[in-house]
């Protein structure tokens, strides 16, 4: 049995959920998301309260109900409160700075990179080597975040490139010359 998919979800004020077709709707301070529920799955909303049920008491049915109200959960939190990730570029000359809702990125290529921000998703940069990523939807914001990390990513011997803030990088000893 999922012990996460158990948890009941608590609905804050001000937060309106409906449920019609399969399909959820969480609507807060910070805007709007949908998603479409899985057949394998049921949400029973009463009283403040969400209850994700399965329809079938099997292997894939109970691995549903823990991602389908870890989803959910994060579409509340979302809509509320929104979501935040910061990455960092490290090497020198490497810099990235906001046109719009591009992000121009410096990386040592011969040109720098453009970066189209999507919709839903808005970014910060500070002292031209932190890219502060916002939004409601937790699933857009990592792929974007991960988009970006992957225009760069840090190699093991200067550790140069972008790396999620907080992200520890496994540096490599460099080659030593034989005398």
């Amino acid at each position: 049995m999922s012990r996460v998919g158990k948890k009941p979800i608590t609905i804050p004020e001000k937060t309106k959920i409906t449920y019609k077709d399969r399909i959820v709707t969480v609507q807060g301070e910070k805007g709007l998301l949908t998603r479409s529920i899985n057949t394998m799955i049921d949400l029973k909303i009463n009283d403040g309260i969400i209850n994700v049920i399965m329809m079938k008491d099997d292997r894939v049915g109970r691995s549903l109900q823990g991602l389908t109200r870890s989803l959910v959960a994060n579409m509340i939190t979302g809509v509320n409160k929104g979501f935040e990730r910061s990455l960092e570029i490290n090497g020198i000359g490497y810099r990235a700075e906001l046109n719009g809702r591009t992000i121009v990125l410096n990386l040592g290529y011969s040109n720098p990179v453009k970066f189209e921000l999507p919709e839903g998703i808005s970014a910060a940069i500070d002292r031209n080597n932190i890219i502060k990523l916002s939004g409601i939807d937790k699933e857009k914001l990592g792929l974007t975040a991960a988009a970006i990390r992957q225009l760069r990513p840090p190699e093991p011997y200067k550790g140069k490139g972008i790396k999620y803030a907080g992200e520890r990088i496994r540096r490599k000893a460099g080659k030593t010359g034989v005398k």
